[in-house]
């Protein structure tokens, strides 16, 4: 990586290669990963961008191809892309010198052992789907490998269509187990059947001269199949005939959506509820004009965002927390979004309410103030995943008391205005002057406050176990979103504090109760102004440290800077 220097090539910034923490540092690409954006984010790339993400990554390969260097694990999931969609392609975990390959081959012959990452079987490596027909037969690696998998993925950006799936699989299938074929019916038939995905077609406006170039370069036999050089040259020249059809689609219709997400550990039936979260917002507005109406009057302050999150499933068996981090919502600099979802009875809820309540935001942005857009943010997309519960009871009977719910803060920040909006037990803090100051506080059964309220709502509170919990599900949260069993009572509706912004505010700290059950709002300041000032590293060290002192929860952790921060540490 040290010897790579080329602009379609993810940059290595730094490296940690002491035990027993060996770390890479790359540079930030805004757009996400390529399969994310074609099958999280339902990206359809016009045939311009399309063909621009082609030729940029053709180039980064006839590079690495110049120097030597096969990457042998060419897919999208290992294709980042820059805020101008640009692709840099990663991961060399499998690279290795064209010259050493022969050896490598049979030094895989003899092991038995199966190094981590990709797919790895004797000498096959990389990813199944994208593996050319003589890494299945077991011959020798060469760069017209990569040219077969730079056919598959280009293909699969023009159709969006993962691999062999027919829309049915999930985007990053690896072993094919979620396919109709088998592994070794698929071997078999890219082998020895010449099977290939649906080649492009007018429909995803792939002209003919590109539809056959990629048939040429997953020609099943390699020396067939064109150099690099050729490809590049032939895709400029079809960029070249292309560039007089108008090109509608703008990139920051995949840069708005693009989220960091946890590592989520749901059952099969809770994996639905992000699927229907993500198809019910696909008929929101997400006119970015919207929020203008927010910043049409100027602010003496501007505060510099960066941001970071990280999630640990801790001492739990599932995952049931989300979260999301829009820090240019909409592409617009000025309004930033972050929110975190803690999910009980199940994820179901946490899974739908991190895809609604940003398009539920965008849909009343420009009808209503921020603290109404967030509050009916909330109340609208509890109302929305009752209704699916409700519209999908074959679904519930396989569950007994499938009646999931979830936590839930989000921090919406426009010009050097914060709006904080809370339901149930997650936590903000905002660090002024080296003081923590709570903008959220918690909605629980022990609060008389709040208990009072849930009582007046028909609502029965007991003292069960160890404190007080609302109803036959033992519920310590008082507002939620979900728990259609508890409703009224406990309500979505989220208590919203609005705050001023000034060059005293230092960062925010949003974390759920896995976090704050054992450690202290002023416990946090310490932790994070003794770590390396990058806000994702300052997240982790402080949901490695909850971990450490006992918490029993999921803990997720977003932290966010609100002016320019450095350090004296640098990692080499």
């Amino acid at each position: 990586m040290c010897m790579v220097d080329h602009p379609g090539i993810a940059t290595l910034a730094a490296a940690h290669a002491r035990p027993p923490n060996y770390m890479f540092f790359f540079e930030f690409y805004e757009g996400g990963n390529l399969a994310d954006a074609l099958h999280v984010r339902e990206w359809s790339p016009s045939i311009h961008q399309a063909l621009s993400i082609m030729i940029a990554l053709a180039k980064g390969l006839r590079y690495l191809h110049s120097v030597g260097i096969a990457h042998r694990d060419v897919k999208p999931a290992n294709i980042l892309l820059d805020s101008e969609l640009q692709p840099r392609l990663s991961d060399f975990g499998l690279a290795t010198f064209k010259k050493d390959i022969h050896h490598i081959s049979s030094q895989n012959w003899k092991s038995s052992g199966k190094p981590t990452g990709g797919f790895h079987k004797k000498n096959m490596v990389g990813t199944l789907i994208y593996m050319a027909p003589e890494i299945l037969r077991k011959d020798v690696h060469t760069e017209k490998s990569d040219v077969y998998s730079f056919a598959i993925t280009a293909n699969e950006l023009l159709t969006g269509v993962v691999p062999y799936t027919d829309l049915r699989a999930e985007a990053q299938a690896h072993t094919v187990l979620e396919m109709t074929y088998t592994e070794q019916q698929l071997t078999s038939a890219i082998v020895s059947e010449g099977l290939r995905p649906v080649l492009a077609g007018a429909k995803s406006g792939a002209p003919s001269s590109l539809q056959s170039l990629i048939m040429r370069c997953w020609d099943p036999d390699p020396q067939k199949r064109p150099l690099f050089a050729e490809i590049v040259e032939e895709l400029d020249i079809i960029m070249n005939k292309a560039i007089q059809e108008p090109d509608d689609i703008k990139k920051d219709v995949l840069l708005k959506e693009h989220s960091v997400d946890s590592q989520n550990h749901q059952t099969q039936i809770e994996t639905s509820w992000s699927a229907r979260g993500m198809a019910f917002t696909n008929h929101a507005t997400t006119d970015g004009a919207n929020f203008t109406v927010w910043l049409q009057h100027s602010f003496l302050y501007h505060p510099t965002l960066s941001c970071g999150s990280f999630s640990t499933c801790g001492r739990r068996e599932s995952m049931e927390d989300t979260h999301f981090l829009l820090p240019h919502m909409d592409s617009i600099k000025d309004i930033s979004f972050f929110g975190i979802f803690d999910g009980h009875r199940g994820a179901a809820a946490a899974e739908f309410a991190v895809k609604t309540i940003p398009q539920f935001l965008r849909a009343s942005g420009a009808m209503k103030s921020p603290s109404d857009a967030l509050s009916d943010s909330f109340l609208r997309t509890d109302i929305e995943f009752r209704e699916q519960l409700k519209s999908c009871q074959l679904l519930r009977s396989k569950q007994r008391n499938f009646h999931p719910g979830c936590t839930a803060i989000t921090a919406l920040i426009v010009g050097n205005k914060l709006f904080v909006a809370n339901a149930g037990d997650c936590r903000t803090i905002l660090c002024r002057d080296g003081q923590a100051y709570a903008l959220s506080k918690d909605h629980v059964a022990s609060c008389p406050q709040e208990r009072e309220r849930i009582i007046r709502a028909g609502g029965e509170v007991k003292w069960q176990i160890d404190t007080w919990r609302i109803g036959p599900a033992a519920l310590q949260v008082t507002r939620s979103i979900g728990d259609d069993d508890l409703k009224p009572a406990v309500t979505a509706e989220p208590e919203i504090t609005e705050t001023d912004l000034s060059s005293d505010d230092e960062f925010l700290v949003m974390a759920s109760d896995g976090l704050w059950d054992v450690l202290g709002n002023d416990e946090v300041v310490p932790i994070i102004r003794d770590t390396v000032k990058e806000p994702t590293m300052c997240a982790k060290r402080l949901a490695t440290e909850a971990v450490e002192r006992g918490s029993k929860d999921n803990v997720t952790v977003i932290v966010i800077f609100l002016r320019p921060v450095s350090t004296a540490e640098r990692i080499f």
